[in-house]
């Protein structure tokens, strides 16, 4: 086997053209004119203008995903601070609806309020303001305690009143609070008179804890409904004129001798925070009296005997 030289040309795959030295001259010529042609003679602006029309669907294709993906970080963000805006509000809505329960309360306490320093002047007698602290745990009966006891001068028997009209008496008294049954108690009772008629009788309370009735009225008596009960005051504990009740029905019976009328007390305990204790009308009498007898029987022991 004849090896053959290696002297002879290598194929047209493995010839080299210019050298780079060449080609670069070449080209940085070239570009340096098509700059000169361009700026001088705007040769490629029509070529430029085609290029960027037949490529601007490719362009917009190429930009869908990168849209997409900031369109997507824009709606994790605005949801994020959806949240947190709505979290915010839920926050102050429920500070706005706690101060404006608040509001509402102030409100009614200072209407009430009110209304008892405007009965103060036309009172007759001396008052105590107190306030209802709870209902008495006795499921059968309509008693409160407020806050006021034998240390601020309450006694036994007191009448309690708010800005509506008279609510009940004070029948137990402990050194800083007092029991206070209500009207409408089972073994309440209240001298009245019928603003209508000036007809006196006794209100009492019912049993069921539901109002009021008059009791011992004739068949025949001059009663109707929505005449206004007031203290007659001939009893000397509550002061004559204070609002007690008002008719809600007259019952009359042929069998029957007395007529049965039912009561709504015109002071509803439900509700009342602040009340009124007044002092009892009996009781400075009972003391004025019990220092005259005493001083009736002292006068002869200070005189001496006679000679």
């Amino acid at each position: 086997m004849v090896i053959e030289t290696l002297d002879r040309p290598p194929t047209a795959f493995f010839r080299s053209g210019p050298s780079a030295l060449a080609k670069l001259a070449f080209f940085s010529a070239l570009a340096l004119f098509l700059m000169v042609a361009d700026t001088r003679f705007t040769l490629t602006r029509t070529l430029r203008t085609v290029l960027a029309t037949a490529l601007e669907p490719a362009e917009r294709a190429l930009r869908v995903p990168v849209e997409a993906w900031l369109a997507f970080g824009d709606y994790l963000n605005g949801l994020d601070s959806a949240l947190d805006s709505e979290q915010a509000a839920r926050r102050e809505l429920a500070r706005q609806a706690e101060r404006a329960l608040r509001v509402e309360q102030l409100e009614q306490e200072n209407a009430h309020l009110r209304g008892l320093l405007e009965l103060r002047p036309a009172l007759a007698v001396r008052s105590l303001a107190a306030e209802l602290l709870y209902e008495a745990p006795d499921a059968f009966s309509r008693r409160v305690i407020v806050d006021r006891g034998q240390a601020h001068g309450v006694a036994a028997g007191a009448p309690v009143i708010n800005e509506h009209g008279v609510l009940g008496q004070v029948t137990r008294v402990y050194p800083l609070s007092s029991e206070v049954t209500l009207l409408n108690d089972k073994d309440a009772a209240i001298p009245v008179l019928n603003v209508r008629t000036q007809a006196r009788s006794a209100a009492f309370g019912r049993a069921d804890g539901g109002g009021m009735e008059l009791r011992y009225m004739a068949g025949n008596a001059d009663v109707q409904v929505g005449d206004l009960l007031t203290t007659s005051g001939i009893d000397g504990v509550y002061p004559p004129g204070l609002p007690v009740a008002r008719v809600t029905s007259v019952e009359r019976r042929v069998d029957a001798s007395f007529a049965r009328v039912g009561l709504q007390p015109v002071a509803a305990p439900d509700g009342v925070r602040h009340v009124l204790l007044l002092e009892l009308q009996g009781v400075p009498r009972a003391e004025a009296a019990a220092e005259a007898a005493a001083g009736a029987v002292s006068a002869p022991a200070r005189k001496g005997p006679r000679k």
